[in-house]
């Protein structure tokens, strides 16, 4: 088995919109360095002032310098049939493998990450870069980033890193099937191994514990692998690598509740790599009130604060579909309603509106509140799902059409009669309109599972 030891210095961090400007391949047998490749690129681009500082190389430099495209059958072929080495190897190769697949070539090669290995040969460090650990182990490096001098140290710690494997960690890490080969560089494999496979919600953290991404989830390991299974070459997504450190996680027995959760902690946590979810919602809400000859009337308001609606909606369409629904079903004003603004339709539907008779304006308020009596009626429930085993409900509460309160109780002692004593001592929640979408879309869905009380 042979390894290509690999180094790039690029105009930025992610391979979509960046290119290289040196590669350096260190070739080993296990023994020994056997060979070297070692070039400047052309990235066709500039490359930014600051990075020119960081490395040395400037658009003199690569003016003349082969383009990746001049170099690419060669790179592949020393690369392929190879392992491919780097210090957080990820990095690394997918900038190779996106200019190779610019270039025709695919390729698919084996992975060893040395700052995987550093932490788990060399554990107890307090920093696994390049710089730092080469300076604990007593490395030398010359040229510092530039690709040849880092590959050089690369392979330096390689080779401790292969006379320190008494565990034969490598010989595990390149197997086709080993994590070691997906995870990010600083995200512990003992902590994805410990991660159950049953339905709940997921936490990424960054270095210093603080949540960077939340996620939910019917399997918990299988999804948190698949963050991994595929390098991909964007910003974020590079940048989302380099940020993950620990993972943790929050078991559900059950999708709803995963669902809820998670929403709930993207509210409350805010995670950096968290998009959805994120952004403002204009919820309307019905709202009602007496007008001057004390006829009830009805509106969809923008919801602000200390406007508490009788329901609420995701849009003005939806609160104007729910008002023209009522008011076909029973009888309401176009213009009590604010659907008209002028008297033309109520005339020709002879409305109460138009009467001064009190005995029609009761009638006509007595039919609002049967249409609102909607929004009201059995809207205090309890949602019974799978606890997290056998011998555990888990519940999900609706207290006046409010999504309020979300736990686990054990299956025994469960009832309908016990409800009022059971409920106090389930955590409170707070509902936004992301959680009322779910639990309302899952009970019109699953009308069995839900307990009126």
């Amino acid at each position: 088995m042979e390894f290509a030891i690999v180094d790039i210095e690029t105009t930025g961090g992610f391979a979509g919109g960046n290119g290289i400007t040196e590669i350096s391949i260190q070739v080993h047998d296990g023994q020994r360095k056997v060979s070297e490749y070692n070039t400047l690129v052309n990235p066709g681009q500039p490359i930014p002032y600051y990075i020119q500082g960081l490395t040395g190389i400037s658009n003199a430099m690569v003016a003349k310098a082969p383009s990746f495209q001049e170099v690419a059958e060669q790179i592949y072929s020393i690369l392929r049939d190879r392992v491919f080495v780097a210090h957080n190897v990820n990095f690394d190769y997918s900038f190779v493998k996106h200019e190779l697949a610019l270039s025709g070539y695919t390729l698919q090669a084996q992975k060893l990450c040395t700052v995987r290995l550093s932490r788990r040969i060399f554990p107890g460090l307090p920093s696994y870069s390049l710089g730092n650990i080469c300076g604990y182990l007593g490395i030398t490096i010359k040229d510092r980033h530039r690709a040849a001098g880092d590959a050089i140290a690369t392979t330096r710690l390689f080779e401790l890193l292969l006379e320190n494997d008494k565990e034969e960690l490598i010989r595990k890490f390149i197997k086709r099937h080993s994590k070691e080969r997906i995870l990010p560089p600083n995200m512990p494999v003992s902590q994805f191994d410990k991660l159950p496979e049953t339905p709940g919600v997921y936490y990424f953290h960054d270095q210093k514990g603080k949540p960077v991404y939340v996620g939910k989830a019917i399997n918990i390991k299988k999804r948190v692998a698949s963050h991994f299974s595929n390098n991909g070459t964007g910003e974020q997504k590079q940048e989302f690598l380099r940020s993950i450190y620990s993972v943790s996680c929050e078991e559900c027995g059950n999708e709803l509740m995963a669902l809820i959760l998670e929403s709930h902690q993207i509210k409350h946590l805010w995670p950096k790599f968290n998009r959805s979810q994120k952004r403002f919602e204009a919820t309307y809400g019905v709202l009602q009130y007496f007008d001057q000859r004390g006829f009830k009337r009805l509106c969809i308001e923008k919801i602000k604060k200390n406007i508490h609606p009788l329901a609420t909606f995701g849009n003005l369409a939806q609160g104007y579909d729910w008002l023209r629904r009522v008011v076909n079903d029973y009888d309401l004003c176009l213009r009590l309603t604010g659907i008209a603004t002028d008297t033309e339709q109520c005339a020709e539907r002879n409305c109460a509106c138009l009467s001064a008779v009190e005995e029609e304006m009761t009638d006509y308020n007595r039919r609002v509140d049967e249409a609102l009596g909607e929004l009201t009626a059995n809207r205090s429930f309890v949602i019974t799902e799978d606890g997290r085993h056998d011998d555990e409900l888990a519940l999900v509460v609706v207290e006046n059409g409010t999504f309020s309160k979300m736990g686990f109780v054990p299956l025994n002692n469960f009832s309908k009669q016990g409800l009022q004593e059971v409920l106090p001592q389930l955590p409170a929640y707070k509902e936004n309109f992301t959680i009322r979408q779910i639990i309302f879309g899952y009970s019109a869905d699953h009308p069995e599972k839900l307990v009126y009380y």
